[in-house]
């Protein structure tokens, strides 16, 4: 798993997840869209860091609600990937 999370409040008093990268890669194929429901354990995206495909997953159920990348963006360490409310 290669992203780690970050619980933030939103505008209606409820936790968000955001999902952030644990590293610098390439986002290879982006699973989920914006105002998907996803359940715990689903991928949102595969990242590619030196020839290795990395899932990153959901911790929680809920929508996504924000999607911050796209196919062949890269992304940095501490990057937000998608915040699911």
């Amino acid at each position: 798993m290669a992203a780690s999370r970050e619980a933030a409040p939103n505008e209606r008093n409820t936790v968000a997840e955001e999902v952030r990268a644990e590293m610098v890669a390439n986002v290879w194929k982006v699973v989920v869209s914006q105002g998907d429901s996803v359940e715990e354990g689903d991928t949102l995206v595969i990242l590619e860091s030196m020839k290795m495909e990395i899932p990153v997953v959901t911790e929680s159920a809920g929508t996504v609600s924000e999607l911050k990348v796209g196919e062949g963006d890269v992304v940095q360490e501490g990057d937000v990937i998608a915040v699911i409310t």
